[in-house]
């Protein structure tokens, strides 16, 4: 008979899925996030604006469908995909904050404009830390 001196040990394979699992949920709720700021900031009379109105609308549904998509399609196409959607949005959010951006010149200082910058880096450093860490789960689990 054998005996046990504590619960086992989980494989590293399933600490990788499980940290998989959570930086899919981090990049998804920064997504989420991103939309959500997107669509205030639309309706709140951003959708007004030539050229940058309909890409808050463009944002906003983009942020909503890789959101979904990185939770349920277990590919790394959403993950990629968000990494550039956030990516994207953040060099169009300093451009806006420097030089302008299509005639916007943002401020840094406002809730929603930090709650959208906060979001975005969270998608771009946990949606490439997931496509890392995914890569190379799939590597150890070659033969």
């Amino acid at each position: 008979m054998s005996e046990t001196t504590g619960p086992p040990t989980p494989p590293v394979r399933e600490g990788r899925a499980l940290g998989a699992w959570v930086l899919r949920g981090l990049t998804a709720a920064g997504l989420l996030l991103s939309a959500d700021v997107h669509l205030v900031l639309f309706v709140e009379g951003y959708r007004d604006i030539d050229v940058v109105g309909p890409l808050f609308a463009l944002n906003a549904v983009a942020g909503l469908v890789l959101g979904l998509l990185v939770l349920v399609w277990r590919h790394w196409l959403p993950l990629l995909g968000a990494v550039g959607f956030g990516a994207l949005t953040l060099a169009a959010f300093y451009l806006s904050t420097t030089v302008g951006f299509f005639g916007v010149n943002e401020t840094v200082g406002g809730t929603q404009q930090v709650l959208a910058a906060v979001s975005e880096w969270v998608v771009v450093v946990a949606g490439t830390l997931a496509l890392v860490v995914e890569r190379r789960r799939s590597r150890a689990a070659r033969p």
